[in-house]
């Protein structure tokens, strides 16, 4: 399975930076191969100044080793040896108008003395950090996440879709990073669902990110911004800091299994603000963003 699924994120990897190469127009993705002392390494996509993309990163790895004691404790395990690969992206538009927006689909194995495999999950999912809300591109985003959900089970959406809420949410702020969209982790063999199913899963909603992306990017990505809305958008990148080094456990995940930390830290955004006590002026649209971002809804 692993090979199987690594071999899958490498050719996701390749479609996924030929799309936003396409949207962007001006600038290509730099490539970088980099290897991990402790056993396995990665291949770093990076974009930046481009016509539309300010910065973003479409990343791979495959790790493997001695399990950390940080993460022993977490796992509740004593000694044991991991492998873990995915496929991490994070996309910071130009544009105040465009939508930053996050995916990633991993697996993790863990091993006994002997080298068998004891316990072995699936994770992932995308969403939406809007600094300004068009409802129809909420809709669209998570009509797609929808609908590849629904051709394994109707009870995934609404499920994957709370957990997203409950996940990216800034509890210092005591607000969501963003719209949501899709969270699943620990997705391991049950009766209902084998790890081929889990597999197909996973692919299906990988497969799905350019369609439930682009079309909101292609639709704002020349709409005009004026200076003050550009502002606001580096104040808002802030919280995005804020939950990545705060909260996220993919980027604790990393710093504690000594991950390469240029491609950990690559999902900072390049110009942010942090700004005292800031408040948007009443009835703004800036407002409404935090009205909905404070009450996370259902979007279809």
């Amino acid at each position: 399975m692993k090979n199987k699924f690594y071999a899958y994120i490498q050719k996701l990897q390749d479609s996924i930076v030929t799309g936003l190469e396409a949207v962007d127009g001006t600038a290509k993705f730099k490539e970088d191969l980099w290897e991990r002392p402790e056993g396995g390494g990665g291949r770093t996509r990076v974009i930046e100044n481009g016509a539309v993309f300010e910065k973003g990163g479409v990343n791979i790895s495959a790790v493997h080793g001695k399990l950390p004691e940080t993460m022993q404790k977490m796992f509740g395990v004593g000694e044991a040896d991991f492998f873990a690969c995915g496929l991490s992206l994070v996309l910071h538009p130009k544009n105040p108008m465009v939508p930053t927006v996050h995916a990633n689909w991993r697996y993790f194995e863990m091993y006994d003395e002997e080298g068998k495999v004891i316990q072995q999950w699936f994770g992932g999912g995308q969403d939406l950090t809007p600094y300004y809300l068009f409802e129809e591109d909420a809709k669209h985003f998570h009509q797609t996440c929808k609908t590849a959900c629904d051709k394994y089970n109707p009870e995934f959406y609404p499920k994957y879709k709370k957990q997203c809420d409950n996940y990216f949410w800034n509890a210092h702020r005591n607000e969501a990073r963003g719209l949501g969209g899709l969270f699943f982790d620990y997705c391991k063999a049950t009766e209902q669902m084998s790890m081929e199913d889990w597999y197909n899963f996973i692919t299906e909603v990988g497969n799905s990110f350019l369609e439930a992306y682009v079309p909101i990017v292609e639709k704002r990505k020349n709409l005009s911004y004026t200076p003050e809305q550009r502002t606001w958008q580096e104040i808002r990148r802030g919280r995005y800091v804020e939950f990545n080094l705060v909260h996220d456990k993919g980027t604790l995940f990393g710093l504690k299994t000594n991950g390469r930390i240029e491609s950990i830290l690559m999902s900072l955004p390049p110009h942010v603000q942090w700004v005292y006590d800031h408040h948007p002026e009443v009835g703004s649209d800036e407002e409404k963003l935090l009205q909905v971002l404070a009450n996370p809804k259902e979007w279809i």
